[in-house]
């Protein structure tokens, strides 16, 4: 059936971000430094956590992860919006389509389970700080990613696999910049009901507790600060929290927007994909380096390191 919905339904038209086309090059150029910003910041990060042997601890190891996922889901749409943009050719092949979707599902998947993985490291350095070093051991973290990709890529192919057996009709045309799941489930005359029921479920299964989890996390986190005050302890928490937090608020808020709180795809869905597929990833190399003591001491080592290269 996959073969033959490819022969027939040979490629999809991406109806793009709602800009008139005077606006196109402006945008274009907008997006194409966010996009830039988002691959040099976040590769940045990754080569400061590998060089400085002071950041080889669990915190960091999960963001080198969560930076290297931001890169990749933004490589993933932006590359593609970008080339519409400057073409104005809005097409994209049916395996082409396929391919981003499966693609765009593993490193939302993933971001979502990272940002797990590092509420359950915040809770137990401040809750448990004695036990840390016993708790998260190096074995646990890479448990923890190993399990992040195998859920992420499992949840990928199964959507796929349900979506290459859908046929199409002749209106060819996603109402988005990108080939999203739920905007291409609604291009087909197949029955969906099994492919919203396995959407819905997995929704109930990994992000629904995957968000649970993490204001379990931070509610145990404050009433753990709040039980003995202390401003220097408060402050000591919040720094070491409060970047998670923001990116945990951007993420599962614009999920929220786009997936529950909407009924039907208009421009203010575009813009909230927009946030999580673009924005996010540029903010959070800002997020968690703009006020991190250990990340600005580890660039101006670097930096030093670069400068004495010269001499």
């Amino acid at each position: 059936m996959g073969l033959e919905n490819q022969s027939s339904m040979s490629e999809f038209l991406l109806l793009g971000l709602p800009i008139q086309p005077g606006q196109q090059r402006g945008f274009f150029t907008l997006f194409l430094g966010m996009y830039l910003t988002t691959v040099l910041g976040n590769l940045l990060i990754i080569l400061l956590i590998r060089l400085d042997s002071r950041l080889h601890t669990p915190m960091y190891f999960f963001l080198s992860h969560l930076a290297f996922s931001d890169i990749s889901l933004s490589s993933v749409i932006v590359p593609k919006m970008l080339m519409n943009m400057q073409t104005r050719q809005q097409s994209i092949s049916y395996v082409g389509c396929i391919a981003q979707m499966y693609s765009f599902i593993i490193f939302v998947g993933l971001d979502n389970f990272l940002l797990v993985a590092m509420a359950y490291d915040r809770y137990v350095a401040i809750c448990h700080p004695l036990h840390y070093t016993t708790i998260m051991k190096e074995g646990l973290c890479v448990l923890l990613v190993a399990g992040s990709w195998i859920l992420s890529c499992g949840s990928a192919l199964l959507h796929t696999l349900l979506s290459v057996r859908l046929s199409f009709c002749a209106d060819n045309t996603i109402s988005h910049f990108f080939c999203e799941l739920t905007a291409l489930l609604k291009l087909s005359f197949s029955d969906i009901s099994l492919n919203e029921l396995v959407l819905l479920t997995e929704g109930g299964i990994f992000y629904f507790p995957a968000l649970c989890i993490v204001l379990g996390s931070y509610i145990r986190i404050g009433t753990i600060i709040l039980r003995v005050p202390s401003t220097e302890r408060f402050f000591k928490a919040f720094s070491t929290c409060g970047s998670h937090l923001f990116v945990v608020s951007l993420y599962y808020g614009t999920l929220a927007a786009v997936y529950l709180l909407s009924s039907s795809w208009d421009s203010k869905d575009i813009i909230a994909s927009v946030m999580y597929t673009v924005v996010t990833p540029m903010l959070n190399p800002f997020i968690y380096s703009l006020r991190n003591r250990d990340i600005k001491q580890a660039l101006e080592m670097c930096v030093n390191r670069v400068n004495c290269f010269k001499w």
